[in-house]
Order: C-alpha cells, then structure tokens, then sequence
C-alpha cells in the first residue's frame, strides 16, 4: 500500500469512497441525502486541506482530510472503501493523519466520529469527551480527541 498526497483530478473517487463507505452503515436514502454536501469532495476542499488517500496497486481505497486552525487539527474525512475494510487500511490512515498532524506542530486533533467508527478510534488511542450536533435534527456524534505534547 502507498499513502500519497490527494490531487485535483481524485476529487471523484474520494467522494464515491466517501458515499459508498456511508451507505455501508446501512443509513437510509434520506440521511444520505442530508450528507450528499458534507460526503463530497471537492478540488478546493483538497487545496484547501490536508488530503492524503491509501492506494492499493493504482487503486484509491481510502483518504483522509485535515482541516487545521492554529494547532488544533479537525478530520473532516476518513472513509475506507467497503471491499477494503477490516483490512488494516483505515488503521495506517489513521497513523498517518497523526503522525502528519505532529510533524505540522498540532497539539489537538478533533474527531466528530460516525457512531458505527467511534470503536475503531477508540482503539487507535482517541479518547471520547462529549458529543456534537449533527443533522437531522436530535442526531448527535461522538466526538473523539487525541492530545499532542507541545
């Protein structure tokens, strides 16, 4: 597997991962229609953004995105393409989008999770401390940190 920086012309694939790992966890139609905008990825969002996405020979199969203020660092992204989870690929992502965090001098990285992921990022060594509005209404996510020494 090679981790390489996101291009322009990936915007596409990343938000088919990005929609087809969604629709996994089994969300009705409707939910997927209230994410359609926060699901996609854009070429200004991987300018913007630190993106980088897991290749399996020529292969897209997972990303992540960073957005970063000052030293707190929020992922916006981190979706594995279904035929591809439980095979370690979200795990090198997830070392690779904190190592990346620490190497850019980050002392927080902010996760509002997917509830189905909270699991796999409480492994990976986040640590949960409350929740965060999301849509529809009364929904709510896990959100997850893990702390940087400055």
């Amino acid at each position: 597997m090679v981790i390489r920086r996101a291009r322009p012309e990936d915007a596409e694939r990343l938000t088919a991962i990005a929609h087809a790992a969604k629709r996994h966890w089994g969300y009705p139609e409707n939910f997927l229609r209230l994410w359609k905008a926060d699901l996609t990825v854009t070429t200004a969002s991987i300018a913007a953004d630190i993106v980088y996405c897991a290749l399996r020979e020529l292969d897209i199969v997972g990303f992540y995105a960073l957005s970063q203020e000052a030293t707190v660092f929020e992922l916006e992204h981190m979706w594995v393409e279904p035929a591809h989870m439980e095979h370690g690929y979200g795990s090198l992502l997830f070392r690779h989008a904190v190592e990346t965090v620490r190497s850019h001098g980050g002392t927080l990285l902010r996760i509002a999770s997917d509830p189905h992921a909270e699991e796999f990022y409480r492994r990976m060594g986040a640590r949960r401390v409350g929740e965060q509005p999301s849509v529809p209404a009364g929904r709510t996510l896990p959100l997850l940190v893990v702390e940087f020494d400055g």
